[in-house]
């Protein structure tokens, strides 16, 4: 089963999506969306216009400015010289080459702040292909997380713990011709030759996106590619 057909949601738009959102916080307490889908399938585009058009609408009834909040796990990235360590450099971006714990831990302390505690968050640095900690603050008064990665879904204890702490998780569906092309285009951006990325797709890509993609019928809601405004700039 593909992305495409796990759940029948093609005549979802972004409208209905910001509203899924704001019905998470008219609940009480802090929450966390999840955004899965594989390499380069739109994940980070869809949560940061989701935070973007949240922020910049009206803010919900019983919240502040700064209530919603993005937090990638790709700040959970294991970094180069661990994963030279254990032999994985040339598998990174492999399920196994991440803290899933100290990612499912993040989502935890955020899903149960202490009063006036501000959580702060790694980021993924892509000129640097490399994670930076405590980069990303979600400040007391936030009351939705967004968090999106690959793996959101995989069974596994660590990414099983993670999303026992987000609420829903939605699924970024994108064809498999547009994924590989967007990757491509990714890693020719970030340094690699033609080449290479091709190469790196192929070998490391393909394989972590066949794994992401089994996980989609687990998905609470799958959003098409067509759905998600490409970013400004």
């Amino acid at each position: 089963m593909t992305a495409e057909t796990a759940l029948p949601t093609d005549d979802v738009t972004f409208e209905d999506l910001l509203a899924r959102a704001r019905a998470l916080v008219a609940r009480p307490g802090r929450h966390v969306l999840g955004v899965a889908g594989t390499p380069g399938a739109g994940k980070s585009t869809l949560a940061v216009q989701i935070v973007r058009a949240l922020a910049a609408g009206p803010v919900p009834e019983g919240c502040t400015d700064g209530w919603v909040a993005h937090v990638p796990m790709d700040g959970y990235h294991l970094a180069d010289v661990e994963l030279e360590r254990i032999g994985r450099r040339d598998a990174k971006g492999a399920p196994d080459t991440f803290d899933a714990h100290g990612f499912a831990a993040l989502l935890e302390r955020i899903r149960t702040p202490r009063e006036g505690e501000v959580v702060y968050a790694p980021t993924f640095e892509r000129e640097l292909e490399q994670p930076i900690a405590g980069a990303v603050p979600v400040q007391p008064e936030c009351r939705l997380a967004v968090t999106e990665g690959n793996y959101l879904l995989l069974d596994g204890a660590g990414w099983e713990r993670a999303r026992a702490a987000m609420d829903e998780v939605w699924f970024c569906a994108v064809p498999d011709e547009e994924r590989r092309a967007r990757l491509v285009e990714r890693h020719v951006r970030f340094g690699k030759t033609r080449e290479e990325a091709v190469a790196w797709v192929a070998s490391v890509d393909e394989p972590n996106a066949r794994l992401v993609l089994d996980t989609a019928p687990r998905a609470d809601l799958v959003v098409p590619v067509a759905v998600v405004p490409p970013l400004a700039g």
